[in-house]
C-alpha cells in the first residue's frame, strides 16, 4: 500500500462542510470522486479535520493509501480537471506508511476575517463576516492575548461538540489589520467545533464593549457556552496551515 498526502484549497461557501453528509455536497465527496474515476478504485480520504459548511480552507491536507499508485500529477492535475473550480489540490507527495492526516498533526492556524466597513462588500462577503460600526481593538488584542495556553474552552465549543475533553493549548492569538479587513490568526494543537468561530465572537462582544478582558478570563475557567459571545460567521473562517 501507498499512503497518499494531499494540500487542498477551497471555498467552501457551496458546500454542506469537508464531510460527507447526506444533506448536501460536500468537498470531501467530490474530491473522493475524481479519486476514483483516476485510480480505479474507490479511495478513502482521511482529513487533518473537519470544516463547517461555509468555511474555507487554504491548506487542508487529507491523505489517502492505494494499492495502484499513480504518478503524483495524476493526484494533482488529473484530479483538478474533474473537480469544480472553488476547490483545487494545491500539492501532492508520497507519505510514510504511519503517516495520518489527523493524528500526525502537531499544530493548526486558522484565519479569521472581518470587514470592517460602513458598506458591504460583494468581493469580500463570501470570505469574511461584514462588521460595521467602530471596534476598540485594544481592549480584542487583550483578549486575545488571554486565550494563549492552556485552558478549558468548554464555553467555545458548538452545540453537538463530541470531544471528550474540552483542554486545549493555543499557541497564538494575533489580530492583523489589513485596511479595512481586520484578521485574527489563532494557533493551536487542536480545537473543538466552532471554537474559532466562539472566539473571534467573544472578542468581537469585547470590541463593542459589552464584555470584558475579566469575563473572558473567567470563562477559561470552565464557564457556560451561554456565557460566551456569539458564533461568528462561517464564512470568515478559514484554515491556513496544518503542521506536521
Amino acid at each position: 500500500m501507498t499512503t497518499i498526502c494531499l494540500t487542498i484549497e477551497y471555498d467552501g461557501t457551496d458546500y454542506v462542510g469537508w464531510q460527507v453528509q447526506p444533506n448536501g455536497v460536500s468537498v470531501q465527496q467530490v474530491l473522493e470522486e475524481a479519486l476514483e474515476k483516476i485510480s480505479g478504485e474507490k479511495i478513502r480520504l482521511h482529513s487533518s479535520g473537519r470544516t463547517d459548511a461555509g468555511v474555507h480552507a487554504r491548506g487542508m491536507v487529507a491523505h489517502f493509501r492505494t494499492d495502484r499508485p499513480l504518478p503524483l500529477s495524476a493526484y494533482r492535475e488529473g484530479v483538478n480537471g474533474l473537480i469544480p473550480a472553488d476547490v483545487a489540490v494545491r500539492d501532492a507527495a508520497y507519505a510514510a506508511d504511519d503517516f495520518h492526516a489527523r493524528f500526525s498533526a502537531l499544530g493548526k492556524w486558522y484565519r479569521y476575517t472581518i470587514y470592517n466597513a460602513p458598506v458591504r462588500s460583494p468581493l469580500e462577503a463570501r470570505t469574511s463576516w461584514h462588521i460595521r460600526g467602530r471596534l476598540d481593538e485594544e481592549a480584542m488584542a487583550e483578549g486575545a492575548a488571554a486565550f494563549v495556553g492552556c485552558h478549558d474552552f468548554s464555553a467555545f465549543r458548538g452545540t453537538g461538540c463530541a470531544s471528550k475533553t474540552t483542554v486545549r493549548e493555543v499557541f497564538s492569538v494575533e489580530m492583523v489589520r489589513e485596511g479595512q479587513l481586520l484578521h485574527v490568526d489563532v494557533k493551536g494543537s487542536g480545537f473543538l467545533k466552532n471554537m474559532v468561530r466562539v472566539m473571534v465572537g467573544t472578542l468581537f462582544e469585547i470590541g463593542l464593549g459589552k464584555m470584558t478582558v475579566v469575563d473572558l478570563r473567567q470563562l477559561l475557567q470552565g464557564g457556560g457556552r451561554d456565557q460566551a459571545g456569539r458564533t461568528a460567521a462561517a464564512s470568515g473562517l478559514c484554515l491556513m496551515k496544518v503542521w506536521y
